[in-house]
């Protein structure tokens, strides 16, 4: 039994029971609970549920604060045109183009996206906030933003909301269902997954067959759903190699004039060569002008392509 299929009615089954009868959900707003979190009420396929888990929802919702998101630079939806949100236009836009299969690399899973950096305080985590917003903002798109730099999880806090559980919480937790951990918010395609509790073998846990199991199952039963992981600098801790193994596409968010070039090559060699890489700088200065920019942007590439953006 998979691990979405034990979040929509339970972990485990009794020995000698059957599993519950398929079941096509007929009210509207039926269906699991991974689906309504992210939103998907339309054109439903026929999934295992049970009548107890077709009415099992996300446990908790949280209204995001707009003004207090603006203020910290974060992408809000209105009817402003901003420079960043152009940047973040583009990077989606190649990320979307590999999702759907139209860019120069096939990758496995390429709707998993990790966030990373070679070293801390980069700035991956508000790269991975403000592209899950950007895409959140694109028709027929869900988005799961999922905080996996467990040692130093930051997604609540940057975003501005408590939690107390998530992903950490869900894989040594079998009473848990995924629907438990997921934080609904008030941006209809918009779901996040905290990362939780600390544990003391949190590499384990990124390494083991459940989280395998999960984020494989996380790719492939939604195909329109992006998943953006925030994932821990790659030279900072054994569990960013583990995690980015994991992942489709990675982005590495380098800080301009600090990151040391050496660096960025030895980040990348922890990369798997099949992956579709790509680079985001950060506070870069003012391509053209005289003004500090907090953000730039590098264009995708494959690294088997050796075709490399700027």
């Amino acid at each position: 039994m998979d691990s979405i299929e034990k979040a929509m009615f339970g972990r485990s089954l009794a020995p000698g029971a059957s599993a519950p009868p398929v079941v096509r959900p007929s009210v509207a707003g039926q269906g699991d609970s991974i689906e309504r979190t992210a939103g998907l009420t339309k054109e439903q396929t026929v999934v295992r549920v049970s009548e107890a888990a077709a009415n099992k929802r996300t446990q908790r919702s949280v209204t995001l604060d707009m003004e207090r998101m603006r203020a910290a630079g974060l992408l809000v939806v209105d009817a402003q045109r901003s420079r960043t949100k152009e940047e973040y236009r583009h990077i989606k836009r190649t990320l979307l183009m590999n999702m759907d299969g139209k860019g120069a690399t096939i990758a496995k899973h390429p709707n998993l996206v990790g966030i990373t950096s070679a070293r801390p305080g980069e700035g991956k985590t508000f790269t991975a906030c403000n592209l899950a917003l950007s895409i959140a903002t694109e028709r027929n798109r869900t988005v799961l933003l999922v905080d996996a730099d467990i040692l130093r999880p930051s997604i609540n806090k940057t975003l501005g909301f408590e939690a107390e559980q998530g992903l950490v919480d869900f894989l040594i937790d079998d009473r848990l269902d995924l629907a438990d951990v997921l934080v609904n918010t008030n941006i209809p395609a918009l779901t996040v997954l905290p990362a939780g509790g600390a544990h003391h073998l949190s590499a384990e846990l990124l390494a083991s067959e459940n989280m395998r199991r999960l984020t494989s199952e996380m790719s492939q039963r939604y195909p329109d759903r992006i998943i953006i992981f925030d994932a821990p600098p790659l030279l900072a801790t054994t569990e960013a190699s583990i995690l980015a193994s994991l992942m489709g596409q990675v982005i590495m968010v380098v800080e301009a004039d600090k990151t040391l070039q050496s660096q960025v090559k030895d980040a990348l060699s922890m990369l798997n060569s099949d992956q579709i890489v790509g680079f985001v700088l950060n506070k870069t200065r003012e391509v053209f002008g005289s003004k500090y920019r907090t953000y730039d942007y590098g264009y995708q590439y494959s690294r088997g392509s050796g075709e490399e953006g700027r």
